[in-house]
This record gives structure tokens, sequence and C-alpha cells, in this order.
């Protein structure tokens, strides 16, 4: 079965992280067939809305490390996909919905501040340990983290690794409520199904008004050079070697 689940339903587009086992810890190809779904649905007219999904106790661990350690240490090979994928994100133009049914980490938080509707359990532990891997911030993050919960917050976050619950993640504004995990899933494929049902080019407009894509483009690129020769850089590479020695 496959890692990433394409689902379609009432002009609803599920994307649904289904590789538990791991955490939903995404791989490179999962990256992948999420931009192609994200690029499918996009060029789809009976496509009204996306919505994220995962399967288990988390909504997804964020990058896999041992994919991010060949990285590193330039043993991978190939297209990587991470990157077209935060693009689609941030360029999408149709509605995108995320069910947060566990816990979240790294980027698994930071693409929900590219959805516009957010539904996060109450249990739900939200954390971006960028720092702590010897990186920075990734996916525009650095800007909309501020924007979104004030520096201090922000900085709590990225800068300490500090965990956001979920109700203190619907409390500051990056979700939408906090509800019992069980009822996660529901909520956000009714709010997906509901805007689907909205005169599409109305909403379309109106996300277009309500998002600068041009400055969030710009700050991930930023990010994403300086990622980049953080990943080649000593502390990165003993943060890895430290999570592999884990394992």
């Amino acid at each position: 079965m496959s890692d990433i689940q394409i689902a379609r339903d009432s002009g609803v587009l599920e994307i649904r992280f289904n590789r538990p086992a791991k955490k939903n810890a995404i791989t490179n190809a999962m990256y992948g067939a999420m931009a192609d779904a994200l690029e499918s649905g996009a060029a789809d007219a009976d496509t009204r809305a996306f919505l994220f999904t995962a399967e288990g106790d988390f909504f997804t661990a964020g990058n896999d490390l041992v994919d991010f350690a060949a990285q590193s240490s330039g043993a991978f090979n190939g297209p990587r996909h991470v990157g077209r994928f935060l693009q689609r994100m941030i360029e999408a133009e149709k509605p995108v919905v995320a069910g947060v049914q566990g816990h979240a980490v790294g980027v698994g938080v930071t693409m929900l501040l590219h959805c516009d509707l957010v539904y996060v359990a109450e249990s739900a532990k939200l954390t971006t340990p960028f720092i702590d891997l010897g990186l920075v911030p990734e996916n525009a993050s650095s800007l909309t983290l501020v924007e979104r919960l004030g520096h201090a917050r922000a900085f709590a976050l990225l800068g300490l690794a500090e965990p956001l619950l979920g109700p203190d993640a619907a409390a500051y504004g990056l979700a939408n409520a906090a509800l019992p995990a069980a009822e996660v899933e529901t909520r956000a494929r009714a709010a997906a199904q509901a805007l689907a049902k909205k005169p599409a080019e109305s909403l379309r407009l109106t996300k277009n008004l309500m998002r600068n894509r041009e400055r969030l483009l710009l700050r991930m690129q930023e990010e994403g050079e300086l990622f980049a020769e953080r990943l080649k850089s000593p502390e990165a590479a003993a943060a890895f070697a430290a999570f592999l020695g884990r394992r």
C-alpha cells in the first residue's frame, strides 16, 4: 500500500499520510506524490478543495531523517521533490484543509501555515526542531510563524523547540479548533466538502487577495539556500549521526 494515499470525493482531493509504522515520516518519494497530487488537482476543474489527513498517532514526524542524512552525505541521487511540494502549497489557489489528528513535527507544522483551515487534536504536540538538527526553518516559516504567533511564541517554537499543544495552536490562531482526536478527521472533511460547494471563482479570488505568494516564495527561497548549506554543515552531520546511532 502506498505511503501517500490519494482519493477524490465530492470535489475534494484527499492526500493522506499512510506510513504509520514510521510515524508518517516523509520520504522524497512521498513529497513527489504529494506535489503530483497538488498539481493534478490544480489543473482539474472538478477538484474544488484539498484535504490533508493521516493514519496513525502522528500527523507526520516531518522529514525522514534517513533520507535527509543521505542527502547531507551526498549519497542521494535523482530529483528532490520537497521544494516542489512546498512551492505548490504556497501557490495553491484552491482551499487547503488539514486534519491534524496526532503529533506534527517540522514540515508537518510549517505546512499548516499554508493551509486555509486547520483542525487539530487536543492531544497533539506541534514541534519544529530545525535548530536541534543544525538546520534553519523552511517553508517560509521564519516569516509565517512570527506573523501568526508573534515573535516570542514563534522563537520558543523554533529556538527552544518547545512543543505547541493542540489547544494553544487553536488559541494562538494556528488552528481553527482543537478537538478530541477521534473527531478531527470528520470535522476537517466536512469543512473541505463545504468549501467544495462554494462558488469556485469567488473562493479563488478571495484566497488570492488574502495571500502574498511572491513574498512567501522569496522567503522560502532564502531559507532554502541556507537550509541546503546547513545540511552539509558539521552541526547537521553530528545531529544526523546521533539520530542514526540511536536507531
